[in-house]
């Protein structure tokens, strides 16, 4: 299952992030699981999961912040050493190169949660759902369902 990820290019200077993490609460949105990196030294992208996609996408237009949509999956790992490890293993020799990840911090200290954006998404879910992975759905996250 494919979970709908918003990507921000975000300018990297003073208060631009709040900027938009404001905006977004002020419409009511919940961001879900989040990261920034830097792509540039003069731009990050910000990747959010979010409780309202289309309401999301919707605040950001209306400020002329360029956005996209990308399918990301979420996977539950033991929080232990060597997890991350053994489910990337899954994918060796298969081609299908892990374009980045995140971890996403819950309340439950037993898991972890592992957000892959794949070069090949299709051929990963696969893969996950062959080794038996627990793949999170959108309501895990808190996601309202039929969003593109």
């Amino acid at each position: 299952m494919k979970l709908k990820q918003l990507s921000i290019p975000l300018e990297n200077s003073p208060g631009r992030l709040h900027e938009v993490t404001r905006a977004l609460g002020d419409a009511g949105i919940n961001l879900r699981a989040h990261c920034i990196c830097d792509s540039t030294h003069d731009f990050g992208v910000l990747r959010i999961l979010v409780s309202d996609l289309a309401a999301a996408r919707a605040v950001v237009m209306e400020r002329l912040i360029p956005a996209r949509v990308d399918d990301v999956v979420a996977v539950e790992i033991e929080d232990t050493p060597g997890s991350l490890a053994d489910l990337l293993s899954l994918f060796l020799g298969t081609g299908i190169n892990v374009d980045y990840m995140y971890a996403v911090a819950g309340a439950n200290l037993q898991k972890a949660v592992m957000v892959f954006h794949f070069s090949a998404i299709d051929q990963a879910l696969k893969v996950l759902e062959k080794s038996g992975a627990r793949l999170l759905d959108a309501e895990s996250f808190g996601i309202l369902v039929g969003q593109d």
